[in-house]
């Protein structure tokens, strides 16, 4: 039987600051990760072992989602399902887990609302993530900054680096500098959630929320962007190379 590693209890100044604070989330891990293979041959993308970590993904996103007041969370399944849920079975948890399992692939928009509805609070505000992404941010900052707004979807916005070198020049042309792998200029999707409580009534049944129920909150600015704060760990597992890059970052910081 697999631990995970130990949660840190929750204080009480963190409940008194934040006292909404949501306790529940759904974590998309039905992808085919078909960029991961020869890893995802035989088990889903959030199976795949961090190098050097003894855990899979998304053994490392259920203990920061404990760590972070989660107690209840729905994983939705799919390409490999049953891999995923005998590791479920077989390892102790910091928290209480639900499966559900799309027979028929949903989109994104349409697994998170098929997800949704196997929330144990409905009326009460929930955390989502990716279950591709890897990362340790204040969550309850995050809340707080959605409640504040009082957004009906909150996203992480993360500023990974580049995978280029870029070149800095003046406006005579000149180079002046070679920047190596810089942070993007812009802010792109986390993979991470605040949404209230009505929020997955305005999902698809079926197709890509991204597509559809973003671009109509945003038009009417309910759809809100916390930007992850400096020195947050994240970064999406899409290839080889970022398993090694993982496994590499977090020796440096002596994480692993």
């Amino acid at each position: 039987m697999t631990d995970l590693p130990p949660v840190p209890p929750q204080s009480t100044d963190d409940a008194a600051a934040f006292p909404a604070l949501p306790s529940q989330a759904v974590v998309l891990a039905g992808g085919q990760g078909t960029r991961l293979r020869p890893y995802t041959d035989d088990r889903p993308k959030p199976m795949v072992e961090i190098p050097g970590t003894g855990l899979p993904i998304i053994g490392h996103q259920l203990a920061w989602l404990a760590a972070e007041g989660v107690t209840d969370a729905v994983v939705s399944c799919g390409h490999l399902a049953e891999v995923l849920q005998e590791w479920l079975r077989c390892t102790v948890l910091p928290l209480r887990v639900t499966t559900v399992v799309e027979e028929v692939p949903l989109g994104r928009g349409g697994g998170l609302k098929h997800a949704a509805a196997h929330l144990p609070h409905p009326e009460r505000a929930w955390y989502a993530a990716n279950g591709d992404v890897w990362t340790r941010f204040p969550l309850r900052e995050m809340a707080a900054f959605h409640a504040e707004r009082e957004a009906t979807a909150t996203l992480a916005l993360a500023r990974p680096r580049m995978p280029w070198g870029v070149v800095e020049t003046n406006e005579f042309g000149q180079v002046l500098d070679f920047i190596e792998a810089p942070p993007s200029p812009y802010p792109i999707n986390a993979g991470v959630y605040v949404f209230a409580p009505g929020f997955a009534s305005l999902l698809p049944d079926l197709g890509d929320h991204e597509r559809t129920t973003f671009p109509r909150l945003a038009r009417e600015r309910r759809l809100a962007g916390f930007p992850l704060p400096q020195g947050a760990y994240w970064r999406a597992i899409d290839t080889a190379k970022d398993l090694s890059e993982a496994a590499r970052e977090l020796a440096a910081q002596g994480a692993v």
